[in-house]
């Protein structure tokens, strides 16, 4: 058993006890130089045990009062000693186990515990000491011996019970204490760290109450701290769609994470201050541990991004609109220039005009791909679904990408047709799909295959079960960084890498192919091996 670690408290009762026995014993020690005063009744108590009594009383007055030995054990078990061995010798020089002062003894011997080893092994030895005194004298009463016993061993095992599960509750005590310490410091710290971010941020509990909101929040929303806590974070924020209508369970991006536990997000959601003013916010709802604990709302205000966006895609339908038409004619002329019974022309102006044909076409599809990108993003993207035969429908687009691959000599492999050339049995896979889209997103996947691999192969596959078909486009080009993965749906995005940039391309084939896929309730997402190539599922 390890040495107690008391508290001062417990150091400055030690002090106390030996002072005020040693006072005791010092007393009964003046009591004979008392004149007039009959001492027959008092024992007399030698020089030696007074001084060792006065020692003790001085040391632990001088131990109390200071403020270094004051929680010290060392100084505490030093007075300990001291006045152990004045009370032995008092009791064996007045009357060895008869003597009155035996139960100090007693006391003494359950004080040891506090000392651990230390204390019970100083009891331990001077009480087998004088048995060993009281046998060698010719002492063999039972009587004294047994007094000797019980006035030593017991109070030292009855003390050791009290004292160690003192010990382990104080340490326990400490822990708690530490621990409490702690996580106060970590709250602190990250409260800090909550107050100095830019975006908002409000927990709220499992029913909806917000319990924590930072300054970034407050401003946004225009409630001060005091207002928001124990309110529901719809009385702050309330949420509305298009119409200017509450949102329902599903759309609340709140709601469903504090029912479903999963993480939302949400890119524009139209909200109010406290005032009334009309705002956008981005939203991101992560759930805190279990079902119905609550959740995390990071929010911030987009109102002006998204003013400013609506403006630009306003610019840029009206701008690729406004240019579609003379690109078309530019485009259509070159065509008739090159149409030998409309136009003679020689070798070398039929490359220049070639080329520019191409030019214009690329431009051509650059307008039309910012068209159907705007279109997408204010609402007027079309979705005509029809029932198609997919297999067949994947087998046509990739016939006709075939010349692009052989151009740069790789090998498109559609698998369901090299699997009808095997007699392999092909599952025939119906979707009631918009089929412009779907070539549309094909298109864009297989030729971004072709164009960033630069030898091997492309595959194509289709797989379907009762509820869903998988369209995959596999290639054995670059590959795509795993830093670039999580951007690269987006717009204008390109992987900015050597082994690329003289590439050609937009950012916007994969944004739009998304766009189509969401537009259709399916999902767009991609695997890459940077450097082995990549696979596109849709």
């Amino acid at each position: 058993m390890a040495p107690l670690t008391t508290s001062r408290f417990w150091q400055r009762r030690v002090y106390e006890a030996i002072f005020l026995l040693s006072v005791v014993i010092l007393v009964i020690y003046s009591l004979p130089y008392i004149p007039d005063l009959t001492i027959s009744r008092f024992i007399e108590i030698p020089d030696f045990v007074a001084i060792g009594a006065g020692v003790s009383a001085v040391l632990s007055l001088l131990f109390y009062i200071s403020k270094i030995f004051a929680n010290s054990f060392w100084a505490s078990f030093i007075v300990y000693i001291i006045f152990s061995a004045t009370t032995a010798g008092l009791i064996w020089l007045t009357g060895e186990t008869s003597s009155m002062f035996v139960p100090v003894w007693s006391l003494i011997a359950f004080a040891s515990a506090i000392f651990a080893a230390y204390g019970i092994g100083l009891i331990l030895t001077t009480s087998i000491v004088a048995m060993g005194s009281l046998l060698l004298d010719g002492v063999i009463d039972t009587v004294p011996l047994l007094t000797a016993t019980i006035s030593s061993v017991v109070p030292v095992l009855i003390g050791t019970l009290i004292w160690r599960h003192h010990d382990v509750i104080d340490e326990s005590t400490r822990n708690v204490k530490h621990l409490t310490n702690k996580l106060s410091e970590v709250a602190n710290r990250s409260e800090i760290v909550i107050n100095a971010i830019g975006d908002g941020v409000m927990a709220v509990n499992g029913i909806g109450v917000i319990e924590l909101i930072n300054p970034a929040a407050q401003k946004i929303l225009g409630w001060s701290k005091q207002d928001a806590i124990s309110l529901n974070y719809k009385s702050i924020m309330p949420m509305k769609d298009d119409n200017n209508h509450e949102l329902d369970k599903v759309a609340d991006p709140v709601a469903n994470v504090l029912n479903t536990n999963q993480l939302s997000r949400a890119n524009a959601i139209n909200a109010e201050t406290k005032s009334g003013k009309k705002i956008v916010l981005g939203l991101v709802v992560s759930p805190i541990g279990e079902p119905g604990t609550g959740a995390i709302v990071v929010f911030r205000d987009v109102t002006r991004e998204r003013a400013e966006e609506r403006e630009q895609a306003e610019f840029i339908s009206t701008a690729s609109h406004e240019m579609r038409t003379p690109v078309a004619s530019i485009e259509g002329y070159l065509g008739l220039a090159l149409n030998p019974s409309t136009a003679t022309i020689d070798a070398r102006a039929k490359d220049f005009i070639l080329k520019a044909h191409e030019a214009a076409q690329h431009l051509g599809r650059l307008f039309q791909d910012l068209l159907d990108v705007s279109r997408s993003e204010d609402g007027r993207l079309t979705n005509t679904p029809r029932v198609v035969n997919l297999s067949e429908f994947v087998g046509t687009v990739v016939e006709g990408l075939q010349p692009k691959a052989a151009e740069k000599g790789l090998t498109l492999t559609y698998i369901p047709s090299s699997q009808r050339a095997q007699r392999i049995l092909v599952p025939v896979l119906y979707a009631n799909l918009d089929n412009d889209h779907v070539r549309e997103i094909l298109n864009n996947l297989i030729e971004n295959a072709i164009k960033y691999t630069p030898t091997g192969e492309v595959t194509i596959d289709v797989n379907g079960t009762d509820d869903k078909i998988i369209v995959s486009v596999k290639d054995t080009g670059l590959g795509i960084p795993p830093e670039d993965l999580p951007h690269l749906f987006q717009k204008f995005y390109r992987v900015n890498n050597l082994d690329r940039q003289s590439i050609g391309g937009t950012g916007l084939g994969l944004y739009l192919s998304r766009r189509l896929t969401e537009a259709m309730q399916g999902r767009l997402w991609v695997e890459s091996d940077y450097g082995n190539g990549s696979t596109f599922f849709v």
